[in-house]
């Protein structure tokens, strides 16, 4: 599936959520189904900083394709990052690098996030792309 087309679907199984905190409230379902990282990636070299709470990405590049990782101690922020986090995952560098998250905008998901969430959010696909932007230069 192309980043476009997992846009497009992340769109379509939002956007019925016309209540933010309905919209929040199955993002946070969605997270606690999710896996956890395992206890050796929850180190200070994966966490991301910016965020009240603690949040660790772990990337991985096999056969050309970014995989992305995720976990933190706040189901909210944990649901956000996996929402990301499995946007991104399976698609090449370059595609990474030149698709953006505005449709968390969309459908109203950074516009009720508090300061710090945003920050955490913007520095957790900042460190998205900056691993795939290594993963381009080094191939």
């Amino acid at each position: 599936m192309t980043l476009a087309e997992k846009r497009q679907a992340l769109l379509d199984e939002l956007s019925p959520f016309e209540d933010p905190h309905e919209r929040f409230q199955y993002i946070i379902d969605r997270a606690k189904s999710a896996p956890g990282l395992d206890a050796k990636y929850k180190i200070p070299a994966f966490l991301i900083e910016g965020c009240t709470s603690n949040l660790w990405m772990y990337p991985e590049f096999n056969d050309g394709r970014c995989t992305y990782h995720s976990d933190a101690d706040s189901v909210i922020t944990k649901g956000i990052a996996t929402l990301v986090c499995e946007f991104y995952s399976g698609s090449t560098p370059h595609e990474v690098e030149s698709t953006d998250t505005d449709f968390l905008a969309e459908v109203g998901i950074t516009q009720h996030l508090s300061p710090n969430r945003r920050n955490g959010l913007s520095n957790l696909i900042g460190k998205i792309r900056a691993f795939a932007e290594h993963c381009e230069r080094n191939r």
